[in-house]
């Protein structure tokens, strides 16, 4: 029971998450990568005021997943960089949390492209 309740909480946060994303696609002019930037942002700026860290207790993946979840885990491990290693720590701290992620995408990519056959644009 604890593992559904656990699924229905990630299902509120990350469709409440994707559901705001959604309606500024459809009412704003706002292009999509901006609105992934601006999530991104949000991500970080709740993370710096430590609210975001209380969503994604509560949300879990649904929380952590999406783009804010990205920006929430930069503003943390920035501030862990700065705690160790002083103002050095700001550049080191988002290379650092940002690496996993970055070589998963390139890893996934270059197994897509095995497997992938391009076509012309006709």
């Amino acid at each position: 029971m604890e593992l559904v309740l656990s699924l229905f909480k990630a299902f509120l946060v990350g469709g409440a998450i994707c559901l705001v994303g959604q309606i500024l696609v459809d009412l704003t002019k706002l292009t999509p990568a901006k609105i992934l930037v601006m999530f991104v942002v949000i991500g970080v700026i709740l993370g710096a005021l430590g609210v975001y860290e209380k969503i994604a207790g509560f949300g879990g993946a649904g929380a952590t997943v999406p783009l804010t979840g990205f920006g929430f885990n930069l503003a943390k491990e920035t501030k862990r960089a700065v705690d160790e290693q002083g103002l050095l720590g700001a550049l080191s701290g988002p290379l650092s949390a940002a690496s996993v992620g970055t070589m998963a995408a390139i890893i996934c990519g270059l197994v897509a492209s095995v497997f992938a056959r391009p076509k012309d644009r006709k």
